[in-house]
């Protein structure tokens, strides 16, 4: 079956853009970099976040693909964990001309809308946004940018938002419809 799709693509151009919001209060919230490149570990976030709204892109990738990915310069996971458990997380992808592209992020169905990902966007924007200190070779960062689709959970866009994303561009596209995977397969079937 065919499905409607819109993709909206936002951007930050100045680190002044970010509208932050701290750590919600009375949580033992931690924000953590994943800094041993894990394509098993990056494999468990991206299913576990992304299997109820149809995250798929990834699913066929081989385990060097994945490996590939999360051992480029300068691409960078940061974990969320309340009281020891993984929450959700974000990805940094760097490119060229100090571009930093928030690949992908999100929160485990569990953490949803407990005040987390708020506090995880933010932070992961400003460790897009301070890069360069970390990977000296790379050059200081000019632009954060993210997409988000009508498939995304329906607090995404304005969570963006919120945090002081400007909408840069709009697509709609007729796709195949696919079931949510879930973290394994069946998961919500």
């Amino acid at each position: 079956m065919s499905i409607t799709l819109t993709t909206w693509s936002l951007e930050q151009t100045s680190p002044s853009d970010l509208r932050p919001v701290p750590a919600p209060e009375g949580r033992d919230l931690k924000v953590v970099r994943a800094e041993v490149p894990s394509a098993e570990f990056s494999r468990f976030l991206y299913t576990a976040v992304g299997g109820d709204i149809r995250w798929t892109d990834r699913l066929s990738l081989t385990y060097a693909q994945w490996q590939e990915l999360v051992e480029r310069p300068g691409a960078e996971i940061w974990v969320a964990y309340e009281k020891g458990t993984p929450a959700g997380y974000v990805e940094l992808d760097p490119q060229p001309d100090g571009v930093v592209e928030i690949v992908y992020f999100g929160l485990i169905p569990a953490f949803r809308g407990r005040g987390i990902g708020g506090h995880l966007l933010s932070y992961g924007v400003e460790r897009a946004w301070d890069l360069a200190e970390r990977w000296p070779d790379r050059e200081p960062t000019k632009r954060v940018w993210l997409h988000t689709c009508s498939l995304d959970g329906e607090h995404a866009m304005a969570n963006y938002e919120r945090r002081g994303f400007r909408l840069f561009d709009t697509k709609v596209e007729q796709t195949e419809e696919v079931a949510n995977p879930g973290p394994w397969p069946g998961a919500y079937a």
